[in-house]
């Protein structure tokens, strides 16, 4: 299992390479990155705080979660903070199991809880000012399916 959390760009392709060159034994590698979206057309930029121990075990906690609920072969998670702009890469999740079922279940699972329930907190600036990002239902409905 591997947790990231870093205010360095990554490279989605490069990790994805990385993290299925390292595992020969599965059949299904299921990869998500999500991208910094622009408000729109307005957004001059996105402020992602977090407390830097809790966030990583937070996350690393949820991983372990995803691996017990289904045969994965390992998890890949790297989430950035720190000011991004519109089109940069925000967070990326890699699923590795030996057949794909398990791995878009994960996926998806790991996903849901990081838009919900990871401890970030995210102040986007637009032309009209900043303002803090507030939960959304329709992101709390989805992690609900999963209790």
């Amino acid at each position: 299992m591997i947790v990231r959390v870093q205010d360095a760009v990554f490279d989605a392709g490069a990790e994805l390479n990385a993290f299925a060159t390292a595992r020969p034994e599965v059949g299904a590698i299921v990869t998500f990155t999500g991208l910094v979206r622009d408000v729109a057309g307005g957004l001059q930029g996105m402020e992602i705080e977090h407390y830097p121990g809790m966030t990583a075990k937070a996350i690393e906690a949820i991983a372990v979660e995803a691996q017990n609920r289904w045969s994965l072969a390992d998890v890949l998670v790297i989430h950035r903070y720190g000011v991004l702009q519109a089109t940069d890469p925000i967070m990326m999740v890699a699923t590795a199991s030996k057949h794909r079922a398990d791995a878009f279940a994960a996926a998806d699972f790991l996903m849901d809880y990081l838009k919900s329930r990871a401890p970030f907190w995210k102040k986007e600036t637009t032309g009209d000012g900043a303002s803090w990002v507030a939960a959304k239902d329709e992101d709390e409905a989805a992690l609900d399916r999963w209790s």
